[in-house]
């Protein structure tokens, strides 16, 4: 095989693993979150794949010829890639809610075949460029060097233009007919009397098709596929009488396009109370929305307080789109959006600039880690006026680490804090959403649960020494350390 030939091969089958190990992701986080759990059994599961595909491949070539190999194995490796949404679709749906044992199943069921069998080609490329044992050295050295560039080139590729260009399906299908063809080629290109692989060849491109044909036709449940999730609009289902919003299987907002004033969820009511007695009845306000979604709080604001103005950071450009087509969102000077990382978003407004900040962002059912640190919650309070106030949703089970760690970490900032939600989940004996409020200024507390009771609604709050029973030894989290996916998900 010439050296350029060979090199090229190296490149683009490392470079099919990166782009499959980076599209990974996003086939798993309508089953399982997209979390750090989520990219770490990504991770773990595609780096055993290259690590056994590079033995066995090498211990394959020095067995066989590598020449009746490599194209069997490339068409092997298109047919697994092939099968990954068939494989996604069939599995991930019993595996919901399976936490971390779950997610390194799903990965490995999925991405461990097609990572395993396309590291193989290096090993047996490296055989076949072997000439003498004094270029060992040299001979491993460039190939590895390409192959690791390939993988650069997949991973930028993938992460830069594929994702935010393309839906996931199509990707997947186009990289495994390419590898596929490519290896159909290879295999004549290279094919030498006496090899006998025409059987097996016929074998595996027969489930190269089946599973383009599988992927085709295998369910999906996203109305868009946006850069960072599978999004679906849904109508009627409660605790939503109106337009749901879901992101990766989870209701992300309640929506009434006709009636802006009705909130449905019960922290977006809580939050909504808040709202209705931080100032004088009927006064606008100035408000930062750290997430967008379905923007239901900031069109119940514009509703509730007419001339109110509202910047909603988000980080998904085609969320924003959806909002504007599906649920009738409409942006203007009164309600303006800036596209990108609510973090560096924050950074740029100025200070003393608005009356509150509402936080409802999240990444699967945790807030990004980066939103939940003493930094960031520094910057909110630098962007509050001196008496605005910060509400911030989040949602917890279990021990309650990830709530309790963050209220230590607001209460390390901000005067005054406090958390409303439901007893039984302040009691620990129940999870879900808690909304935690914090300020510089006397929170008006009691006005806002006699809103709350009036409603029929029995939520509770939690200040001063019953705050502190609560937190407990929650610690502080900061920019170097905020294990935000491990304390919702604890391991034992």
């Amino acid at each position: 095989m010439p050296p350029f030939a060979a090199g090229l091969l190296v490149f683009s089958a490392s470079a099919a693993v990166l782009v499959i190990e980076i599209l990974a992701a996003r086939l798993l986080g309508p089953y399982v979150g997209d979390t750090l759990e989520t990219y770490t059994a990504i991770i773990g599961t595609v780096l055993a794949g290259i690590a056994l595909g590079a033995f066995a491949g090498g211990r394959l070539a020095d067995r066989s010829d590598p020449r009746g190999l490599l194209g069997p194995t490339l068409v092997l490796g298109g047919a697994l890639t092939l099968a990954i949404i068939p494989i996604v679709a069939a599995f991930g749906p019993a595996l919901v809610g399976g936490g971390a044992p779950a997610t390194v199943i799903l990965s490995a069921l999925a991405f461990f075949g097609p990572a395993a069998v396309l590291s193989a080609v290096s090993p047996m490329v490296v055989k076949l460029q072997l000439d003498a044992l004094e270029e060992t050295g040299s001979v491993v050295g460039r190939l590895s060097a390409i192959g690791t560039a390939g993988a650069i080139v997949g991973t930028f590729l993938t992460g830069f233009v594929l994702v935010a260009a393309f839906p996931t399906r199509p990707t997947l299908l186009a990289l495994g007919a390419a590898v596929i063809a490519g290896g159909l080629g290879l295999h004549l290109a290279l094919r030498t009397a006496g090899t006998r692989t025409r059987q097996p060849l016929a074998a595996m491109l027969a489930v190269g098709l089946f599973g383009a044909g599988a992927t085709a036709v295998a369910p999906s449940t996203c109305d868009v596929e946006t850069a960072y999730y599978c999004a679906s609009v849904e109508t009627g289902i409660p605790p939503c009488e109106g337009l749901t919003l879901y992101l990766d299987r989870l209701s992300h907002s309640c929506v009434h396009p006709g009636d802006p004033e009705r909130l449905d969820f019960t922290y977006t009511q809580i939050i909504g109370d808040l709202l209705a007695t931080a100032a004088p009845e009927g006064e606008p306000l100035d408000a930062l929305h750290i997430g967008g979604a379905g923007f239901s709080l900031p069109r119940h604001l514009a509703a509730t307080r007419p001339g109110s103005r509202s910047l909603v950071l988000e980080l998904d450009g085609a969320l924003v789109d959806l909002a504007r087509e599906r649920l009738g969102v409409v942006t203007g000077p009164d309600l303006g959006v800036r596209v990108g990382d609510a973090r560096t978003g924050l950074l740029e407004q100025p200070d003393d600039a608005y009356d509150v900040v509402i936080g409802d962002a999240f990444g699967g059912v945790a807030v990004p880690w980066h939103l939940t640190t003493a930094e960031f919650s520094r910057e909110v309070r630098r962007t509050l006026r001196p008496d605005g106030f910060y509400a911030v949703n989040v949602i917890d089970h279990g021990d309650l680490g990830f709530a309790r760690a963050e209220v230590a970490t607001l209460r390390s900032v901000f005067d005054h804090v406090a958390v409303i939600a439901p007893p039984a989940r302040l009691a620990r004996r129940a999870g879900g959403n808690f909304v935690l409020v914090a300020s510089d200024a006397p929170l008006p507390l009691d006005a806002a649960l006699a809103r709350n009771a009036a409603r029929g609604d029995d939520d509770a709050v939690l200040t001063g020494a019953d705050l502190d029973a609560f937190v407990g030894g929650g610690p502080v989290l900061r920019d170097d350390l905020a294990p935000v996916d491990q304390l919702i998900t604890p391991q034992a």
